[in-house]
């Protein structure tokens, strides 16, 4: 084969520009300077709104947040933001973020622990910040993560990671906050017409019995654990001390009604200070329950078929209004892929089209959630003393028809909004355009009288 320099340069185009768009962007610098955005829609996070706003961030703080008229511009470099909107971070909770890369290669999956009881584990260890499904969910306004082991009865510690770090270490926004209780289903599918099921169906009832002893037995050593002091440590018993003084949280995964009391009165009869309802398919159900136990509640499924054939088309949809109309502080969590997350904004938009007005539902994506994971103090609004996890969109950030994040900042660095998906959409349309292009050029005229 004949080597021509076009072939060269070819070669040498495709060795060295490819890789370099298709790697995940390098994290931001610190920010070096102070920086106002001014001009913008500012949506607090709390349900204020304000507008004509200007922002001001330094050191990785929001030094002000409010009216134009009230802000001292000096010291800042003024970005105009005139027409947009600012709001804060997007935070996903309840996620694989970060721990499954390739669903179909195991060596990129570390989400799952064996055994059923794994309160030492810690998900965070395992974040692997130079994931390529990362950067496609900044791209929509996602700037925090809690970083969540499944798997087993116990599956392990959750922490809050920020999407924007060299390694876990410097992601993590909060170690180590929580414990998560997948609790053993009570209903269990056995098949229908089988001559063995209710065999099987006795076996499985005997297992789930035996499951909850051990969890029992496990709670109450615990407990004594952190009653007591010890010459050699249990790293089990130790990882779960935090849910008798509150320091952790316990995040107990359950959607059915019956399942979700048993699991809390479960909980509470062995002095855990702090629980959180994850998932909650059935939490209107038992919601007078929930209100007076203090239970918050991380809905997953808004983007769901119903769960009873007798339910509303669009039950799914309207849950978080009828949550909070319950008197429930209810977050939003997309739980169906990782490589979903970047819908988190949207369901939060169709949670205000079934009844949330849309300052609702942006906090249930942003400082309801901080809340229930325990940083609302650093951040999940735009306040200021909290950190500059901050959004500009051009549209609005909860519809996906007009949502277009133009700028995205995470404790003052501006990130790159660049990612993998965009590069190949870029890539393609090029080429598709200098075809036509091309075609263009080659077509015969045709006469005015054709």
């Amino acid at each position: 084969m004949k080597i021509t320099k076009r072939y060269i340069s070819a070669l040498v185009a495709l060795l060295f520009s490819v890789p370099a768009f298709a790697q995940v962007p390098a994290p931001a610098p610190k920010q070096s300077k102070p920086i106002l955005l001014k001009g913008a829609t500012l949506h607090v996070g709390n349900g204020t709104v304000v507008e004509n706003a200007v922002v001001g961030f330094a050191d990785g703080k929001i030094t002000y947040a409010g009216p134009q008229s009230g802000a001292n511009l000096n010291g800042y470099e003024v970005v105009d933001v005139t027409g947009q909107h600012i709001y804060p971070g997007l935070i996903q909770p309840n996620s694989g973020l970060g721990l499954n890369e390739i669903e179909s290669v195991r060596a990129t999956i570390d989400w799952d622990e064996v055994g059923q009881f794994n309160p030492n584990v810690r998900s965070v260890v395992a974040y692997n910040t130079d994931s390529d499904i990362i950067p496609t969910i900044r791209t929509n306004g996602v700037l925090l993560s809690q970083v969540t082991p499944i798997g087993g009865t116990i599956s392990g510690t959750s922490s809050v990671v920020q999407l924007d770090a060299w390694n876990w270490e410097d992601a993590i926004v909060k170690a180590d906050g929580g414990i998560h209780l997948n609790w053993p289903n009570m209903l269990i599918e056995t098949g229908n017409n089988d001559p063995e099921a209710a065999k099987r169906l006795a076996r499985m009832k005997e297992q789930r019995e035996e499951m909850l002893t051990e969890l029992a037995a496990l709670m109450r050593d615990a407990a004594v654990y952190k009653a007591g002091t010890h010459d050699n440590r249990n790293l089990k018993l130790a990882a779960m001390a935090g849910l008798f003084d509150g320091s952790k949280k316990l995040y107990i995964h359950a959607d059915y009604g019956k399942e979700i009391v048993e699991a809390i009165n479960f909980a509470k009869k062995y002095g855990v200070k702090d629980i959180v309802l994850v998932g909650g398919g059935d939490a209107l159900v038992v919601a007078d329950f929930l209100k007076d136990n203090n239970i918050p509640v991380i809905y997953s499924g808004v983007h769901a078929l119903p769960s009873r054939p007798g339910e509303d088309v669009d039950m799914p949809y309207k849950m978080p209004y009828l949550l909070q109309q319950a008197g429930l502080l209810v977050a939003l969590d997309y739980d169906l892929s990782i490589h979903g997350i970047r819908n988190l904004p949207f369901i939060a938009g169709t949670s205000a089209a079934y009844g949330l007005d849309k300052e609702q539902a942006l906090s249930s994506v942003t400082l309801n959630t901080a809340k229930i994971l325990g940083i609302d103090k650093q951040t999940g609004s735009v306040e200021a003393g909290k950190d500059a996890n901050l959004v500009v969109s051009s549209g609005d950030l909860l519809d996906m028809r007009t949502n277009n994040v133009t700028l995205a900042y995470i404790q003052g660095r501006k990130i790159s909004l660049d990612n993998k998906q965009k590069y190949l959409y870029h890539k393609f349309e090029n080429k598709y355009k200098a075809q036509q292009k091309a075609a263009a050029i080659d077509a015969p005229a045709t006469s005015a009288g054709e």
